[in-house]
């Protein structure tokens, strides 16, 4: 069988190459990085290791590559595989649509009808479906219609932690112990082969918003928060008691919003918690401050990891006092090689504490959430005076909205 993998980063590499290699896929990776590109084809393996006490390491075989820029033996292999996915980054998809866009024009016309899936892997809601839309954006509206019968764009919900790393061998890996890939039935084409690994559900939405809420919400909070007390690593953060209990009281809120919603057995989550907090004091690991908080607006977002909770939390009469904390504490990341942080910190510059939240994050300023937002930031001002050069500047007029 053959699978054709988009990205040979982290999370490609650390995750989802090997669970498809364990169930029998030959994986070709495609990327742009020129050395790995050329030593997955030389080597056709490469060396993962997990971060537990024995550190336990095992080769990763029957693997190749091509580079992106090579349009049609990407297109090829495409045209005769069983499964596509990514983990590009929601933002890159739409970079890569066309490839596989003229991979299932190549297919089609071949009459290749073999159910294909084609799996976005990324942290997002509707990721699949967004490439979707974007691949057929390329394809003439007859190749769409041949498309809907033999190729599904499954969602799935993935989770597994990879640093940013280095090694003497660029292909080598080091990944947290645990990973979870939850694939929803009711989206795949029928004769499927199952992944071996993979969490197959009836429903979806259940798994990412928890994942989304709980892995994503806290560890983005992580970053913020120690961010702001000059942290650079995620468990170097996790070691001081006071965000330690920031990062859980965000957790135990979003955690009531889940149960709400969706029914979950309250001490059954409040476990799956508990795990979550190893995992980011997982001494195996270290994980940059400044990757796990890149991107803020994007985090900051209306339907993403810190908004949503808290709009869906005041909806159901829920107070968030520390996730309203965590969100204020993101208004200061301003990472100076991370071009969403600058630009972020300009918008605040510029315009106001008050206009990034209405604009940015979409929070109306008659919201009642706009003002508890606006009275944290306008706290951690007063808090942390050496991250202020916008956030005093922006204080001076947003000061009516300090309140306690």
């Amino acid at each position: 069988m053959n699978a054709v993998h988009f990205g040979a980063g982290n999370i490609g590499r650390g995750f989802i190459g090997p669970m498809l290699s364990r169930s029998g896929y030959r994986v070709c990776f495609v990327g742009r990085n020129k050395q790995k590109i050329s030593r997955l084809q030389e080597q056709g393996q490469y060396p993962l290791t997990l971060a537990n006490e024995n550190r336990d390491s095992y080769m990763i075989n029957n693997v190749t590559a091509l580079h992106l820029d090579h349009t049609e033996e990407v297109a090829h292999a495409i045209a005769e595989a069983e499964i596509v996915t990514t983990a590009v980054g929601i933002s890159a998809l739409d970079d890569i649509s066309g490839t596989i866009a003229r991979g299932i024009e190549l297919r089609l016309c071949n009459s290749n009808l073999k159910p294909l899936h084609v799996i976005a892997c990324e942290n997002g809601i509707n990721s699949s479906g967004r490439l979707k839309n974007s691949v057929y954006a390329h394809m003439k509206r007859s190749f769409q219609e041949m498309a809907d019968i033999s190729i599904a764009f499954p969602n799935v919900m993935i989770d597994r932690i990879v640093p940013v790393q280095q090694h003497k061998d660029p292909l080598e890996i080091l990944v947290e112990p645990f990973s979870e890939w939850v694939i929803p039935r009711e989206d795949l084409l029928e004769d499927h082969i199952e992944i071996e690994g993979a969490h197959y559900v009836d429903s979806l939405d259940p798994y990412l918003k928890r994942k989304l809420f709980t892995v994503n919400t806290g560890h983005c909070s992580a970053a913020y928060f120690g961010y702001l007390e000059g942290h650079t690593s995620i468990q170097e953060a996790m070691e001081e008691p006071g965000i330690r209990s920031l990062v859980r009281g965000v957790l135990e809120e979003t955690g009531k919003v889940l149960v709400q919603l969706y029914g979950l057995d309250p001490q059954g989550h409040q476990n799956y918690i508990e795990k979550i907090m190893r995992r980011f004091m997982n001494p195996g690991l270290s994980d940059s401050v400044a990757r796990v908080g890149r991107s803020p607006l994007r985090k900051l977002a209306s339907k993403d990891r810190l908004v949503l909770p808290a709009m869906q939390a005041h909806k159901l009469g829920l107070k968030t006092p520390h996730l309203l904390s965590a969100i204020a504490a993101a208004l200061f990341f301003d990472a100076p090689k991370d071009p969403e942080a600058q630009q972020l910190q300009q918008i605040i510059r510029t315009q106001g504490v008050r206009e990034a939240i209405a604009g940015n994050l979409e929070i109306p300023k008659e919201h009642p959430l706009h003002a508890l937002i606006l009275a944290e930031y306008n706290k951690l001002c007063l808090r942390y005076p050496h991250m202020s050069g916008s956030g005093f500047a922006a204080m001076k007029h947003d000061l009516s909205g300090l309140s306690g």
